[in-house]
């Protein structure tokens, strides 16, 4: 299932699916609560649950192909293949894969959200209740908040940026470039990495 993180509803993101010819569910979450309720900061990002509603894997990035990207000086390296091959060996076998991790594994990799990101959230939800409001100027404040409390949350200026699309180029590639920390530093290791 793919959900797509966007306030502007299926004319934004009903296009990538189309493109993408997708042939699973996908949903269009306007209101940005899989990111809240999953911790999620950036794209894409992969969560495994299981057929009894029970995450197996946390949360860590779900590209589909090897990919490095260089820009700016800059190069991010990513390695989507051997993420497939651990997603298709637990389609294949489930809680006997060596890729489900078991509860107190799971328990050990998950990292709580601290006080300071609960606020980011929620100034978050906020300045996109706003703006949907047509109330943009504080909803832009929010915006702000929620980025100065989790500066790490690219999915925080991305919404934000996609409100002036001509600028939101130039906007991610100067945030990028400015950033001493890897494009996917929230993607920890964990014990078995597909």
């Amino acid at each position: 299932m793919a959900a797509a993180q966007d306030t502007g509803g299926e004319a934004a993101a009903g296009k990538f699916y189309a493109a993408a010819k997708a042939t699973y569910a996908t949903l269009i979450d306007t209101q940005h609560l899989v990111s809240s309720l999953y911790g999620m900061v950036n794209v894409p990002t992969g969560v495994w649950i299981d057929e009894q509603g029970r995450m197996v894997r946390p949360l860590e990035t779900a590209y589909t192909m090897n990919r490095t990207m260089s820009l700016g000086g800059k190069t991010t390296t990513i390695q989507g293949e051997p993420y497939v091959a651990g997603l298709r060996d637990w389609v294949a076998k489930g809680a006997a894969s060596s890729f489900a991790m078991k509860p107190d594994e799971l328990t050990a990799a998950l990292k709580p959200r601290t006080p300071q990101e609960m606020e980011a959230d929620a100034s978050f939800r906020l300045a996109v209740w706003l703006h949907n409001e047509g109330e943009n100027e504080q909803a832009g404040q929010f915006f702000q908040r929620a980025q100065k409390l989790n500066p790490d949350s690219w999915n925080y200026h991305r919404q934000e940026w996609s409100f002036t699309p001509k600028e939101a180029g130039a906007k991610w590639l100067k945030k990028y470039q400015a950033s001493d920390k890897p494009y996917y530093d929230w993607m920890k290791p964990t014990a078995k990495q597909p």
